[in-house]
């Protein structure tokens, strides 16, 4: 996998090309309204016409290897892209309060002063799922093991003669095989990530900086 894609392409139009002057002692108030001159003159199309023709670059080539475990690479990918974004975000999506614990849903937060606010443990539940996702795509990374934890005892395996088979073998647990799974701690354990993968399919829009 080779993958490089640059920045988002600059918007530059009347008013970014009249806060140059800036730089040449023009008052900032003096280039707002060269700007909004400019604005109403050819030069606005012109900006247009050139920012229509200036494309990202983007260059992404995918090899057969990559797609052999294809849920694993983009763990692998999707992971430090999640942690940079809960690092760097400056808004927080709307969030159903079905979504997450009763404690920071909507219905238990103070009263808002105007009808149209946005309540204020809205951000709240954007970290909450934003947390859950991560998570989720934590246990997920190839270098993770999670069930292991859910493992205990060692194993003791002994052949012995099959009765219904005399000429094969069966595999069975010797006199000092200890090995237990917690099957219900597991399975907890993949609901909460299946949860976390659930979240990540429904917020995918949201995923912006």
């Amino acid at each position: 996998m080779r993958v490089k894609i640059g920045p988002f392409i600059k918007w530059w139009g009347p008013y970014q090309i009249a806060d140059l002057l800036q730089k040449v002692g023009v008052s900032e108030k003096r280039c707002e309204s060269i700007g909004e001159y400019l604005s109403h003159t050819k030069l606005n199309d012109l900006c247009e016409w050139i920012h229509s023709k200036r494309k990202r670059k983007v260059s992404i080539h995918i090899d057969n290897f990559d797609v052999w475990n294809m849920n694993d690479t983009l763990a692998m990918i999707a992971l430090p892209m999640l942690i940079k974004l809960k690092e760097c975000k400056h808004g927080y999506a709307l969030v159903d309060d079905e979504d997450v614990p009763e404690s920071i849903r909507s219905t238990n937060a103070p009263p808002k002063e105007n009808e149209w606010d946005v309540d204020a443990m809205a951000e709240s539940r954007w970290e909450w799922v934003l947390n859950q996702i991560i998570w989720s795509f934590q246990q997920l990374h190839p270098d993770n093991e999670w069930e292991k934890q859910y493992e205990s005892g060692v194993h003791d395996i002994v052949w012995v003669k099959s009765k219904d088979h005399p000429d094969c073998n069966e595999m069975q647990r010797g006199p000092n095989d200890t090995f237990k799974v917690d099957r219900e701690g597991m399975e907890a354990h993949q609901r909460k990530i299946d949860n976390g993968m659930r979240l990540f399919g429904k917020y995918y829009g949201a995923l912006w900086d």
